[in-house]
């Protein structure tokens, strides 16, 4: 499913509700660019504003259950209420124990009728969504050190179906597993209506191949369920049930499954899921590519899963040998394959790295539409947290500063900072020079390319600005929606001004290739032709022109009936006809795009037969382009005035821009996958 770490700017097609946040957010945005024709993002802060944070106490404490319990008791219970989320739980393990299980809130909040339910650290079950990847992941790490896979030998080996390639570089399970086989972001079949077959949902309209293996990370849940597919073909057992044998039997999660729906004897102990806490609750979700988010399962069980892969099992038996662990824990990539971007944080064998105060922790995020969890482990400290939320809440992105606020406040409290943080060795003129050269506008790795999605582009995009102290300003910051501050602290890579993120960018030509900031997600530098300032006043004259013309029309018609005045001469009267259909049917298709792509963004289901008649109108406005020239070729001939020659021309270039963007937005591409 989705990964907490994928928020802006990155833009993950976010979650369910959340999503449809962000994609309202967006669509707002296209409303207020057909209006006045400019950007609806462009102005940026001069100086950063830091986002509303929850507080969370920080120094020296002993992580014993007295202590945690006092501090996640003094943040949780309001901060739910706050944000408007039902429920949630946190596990807390260290030095092989489980330390502390809480829950707070509501599994059910008796919105629809009947007494509300608590949340039962013990035994409600949640959707961890992406942290599910840590288990393909460790079933996939149990065969490569069984020696049935290889993690450089290219997947082809192992799958009985084609994989889309462009390159020739090989696909392999390192690539896979740290994101960076090169797919592209799919969004159709996430959430489906019923189970899916792992095969048949990877190999029907897979994603295209749009970078190079080993070098651009890219966030793929495609990549991670191929990675499961393999572990069913060279086991010969479907994954799920490999999974459970093989991973929950063993670390002795027994309340915990990949299946779906859930099996009977669990189904009565799943918490509901929420938009927030004050809506009816959501339906089960049932995940297209089950090894990158189906998982269901209980806090204590997550727990057994951190000491599991702390080497701490509480069943005493190891799910991986302790230099298989240290493996997987460890970068999967070098500058080999990366660059510099080597030098930003970068993907393990699953897990990203998301080390804090000089500890290095490993972890992973998830959200599916309406549970929200994370995961990470110290494996220097043997200690390891697991929270999961299970709602959106009254703003899409407060589960992200809920879970930063426990996450954080859980390092800053038990692991604080033993010094600060280093100064940087880069001397002014240098990085006057390097922030120069990375100024500019990016977009995310983690996009739609080949589809009518990758429209989304022009509304994610994050701009990096060069201050004169050689300083660069990120609007958004990495990790939040807030402008951010950044000091080149080593060559090209950045720490953020107050903060610990950093990003490493990498150049060739002087030219920036990429920047590296969250393992798996980079950005990129746009596109000129897709820069917001060409889109936005492209698209948003010619839906202008459009709409004038269509509501001048029939006015102009009535007022010429009233008047009893013949139409001018000197253009059939089937182009005129031809004409005016194609504006209609342009206009009306733009409308459509825009409803469609809200609610591709909220996770719903597209049938292709619409997809298609969005194309048959988007053709009509292309061809009446014909029509509109002859128009505009028969007013100058027959010399109608300098308003009717204007009014055609003006009808020809808004046909033309929203032809442009139909082209360059793939909005007729042959295939409507998405």
């Amino acid at each position: 499913m989705f990964s907490s770490h994928d928020h802006p700017p990155a833009e993950r097609p976010d979650a369910g509700p959340a999503r449809a946040r962000r994609a309202a957010t967006t669509l707002a945005a296209l409303a207020l660019a057909l209006t006045v024709g400019a950007p609806a993002a462009a102005a940026s802060a001069d100086e950063p504003v830091p986002p509303p944070r929850i507080s969370a106490p920080a120094g020296a404490h002993t992580l014993d259950q007295r202590d945690v319990d006092a501090w996640l008791d003094g943040l949780l219970p309001s901060a739910l209420e706050s944000a408007g989320i039902a429920g949630g739980v946190v596990t807390v393990v260290d030095d092989g124990e489980i330390v502390t299980t809480r829950g707070y809130g509501y599994a059910d909040t008796g919105t629809t009728g009947g007494e509300a339910v608590p949340v039962d650290a013990e035994n409600t079950l949640f959707r961890p969504g992406s942290v599910s990847k840590l288990f393909t992941a460790t079933a996939v790490m149990q065969l490569v050190e069984s020696g049935d896979v290889d993690l450089d030998t290219d997947i082809a080996e192992y799958v009985d179906f084609e994989v889309p390639r462009r390159f020739d570089e090989p696909i392999t399970l390192r690539t896979l597993l740290t994101h960076t086989a090169g797919f592209e972001e799919v969004v159709d079949g996430l959430v489906t209506s019923e189970a899916p077959v792992l095969r048949e949902a990877l190999a029907q309209d897979p994603p295209e191949q749009v970078y190079r293996p080993g070098t651009v990370p890219a966030y793929s849940n495609y990549g991670n369920a191929l990675a499961g597919y393999v572990v069913e073909r060279v086991s010969g057992t479907p994954f799920e049930e490999y999974v459970r044998r093989n991973v929950l039997e063993p670390a002795g999660m027994a309340s915990s499954t990949f299946e779906q729906p859930l099996p009977a004897a669990l189904r009565g102990r799943m918490s509901h899921g929420y938009a927030s806490s004050a809506d009816a609750p959501g339906p089960f979700e049932i995940v297209g590519a089950p090894p990158a988010g189906a998982l269901t399962a209980s806090a204590p069980d997550m727990a057994r899963f951190m000491l599991a892969q702390l080497g701490e099992p509480t069943s005493g038996r190891p799910l991986l040998q302790p230099a298989t662990l240290d493996l997987m824990h460890a970068p999967a990539l070098d500058e080999t394959s990366l660059g510099n971007l080597a030098a930003a944080p970068r993907m393990t064998l699953g897990f990203f790295d998301e080390s804090r105060n000089g500890r290095w922790i490993v972890g992973h995020g998830g959200d599916t539409q309406y549970f929200h969890s994370h995961l990470q482990i110290y494996p220097e400290e043997g200690a390891g947290i697991f929270v999961s939320l299970n709602s959106t809440g009254a703003d899409g992105y407060a589960t992200l500063a809920l879970r930063e606020a426990v996450l954080h406040g859980f390092t800053d409290r038990y692991f604080p900072t033993e010094s600060g943080p280093e100064s940087g060795t880069v001397d002014a003129a240098t990085a006057a020079e390097h922030a120069a050269t990375v100024e500019g506008t990016y977009v995310g790795s983690r996009t739609m390319h080949s589809t009518f999605l990758s429209a989304l582009d022009v509304f994610s995009t994050t701009q990096v600005s060069a201050r004169a102290d050689g300083r660069l300003l990120l609007t958004p910051g990495l990790g939040t929606t807030s402008p951010a501050l950044y000091e080149e602290v080593e060559p090209w890579v950045w720490r953020e001004v107050g903060g610990q993120r950093t990003f490493a960018v990498r150049v060739a030509d002087d030219r920036v290739e990429a920047i590296g900031f969250d393992g798996a997600f980079a950005l990129l530098p746009a596109q000129p032709e897709r820069l917001p300032a060409v889109v936005f006043p492209v698209l948003g004259l010619s839906a202008l022109v459009l709409m004038v013309a269509v509501v001048a029309w029939p006015v102009a018609a009535i007022a010429r009936r009233v008047r009893r005045r013949p139409l001018p001469g000197g253009t059939s009267r089937v182009a005129r006809i031809l004409a005016k259909v194609s504006a209609t049917a342009a206009l009306v298709a733009l409308v459509g795009w825009t409803m469609t792509v809200l609610a591709a963004m909220s996770l719903d289901e597209i049938g292709e037969l619409s997809l298609r008649q969005l194309q048959v109108l988007q053709g009509i406005g292309v061809l009446g382009l014909v029509p509109a020239v002859l128009q505009v070729v028969g007013a100058v001939r027959h010399r109608h005035g300098w308003w009717r020659v204007l009014g055609t021309a003006l009808l020809v270039l808004a046909l033309a821009g929203v032809a442009w963007f139909a082209f360059e937005f793939r909005l007729l591409a042959p295939s409507v996958s998405f």
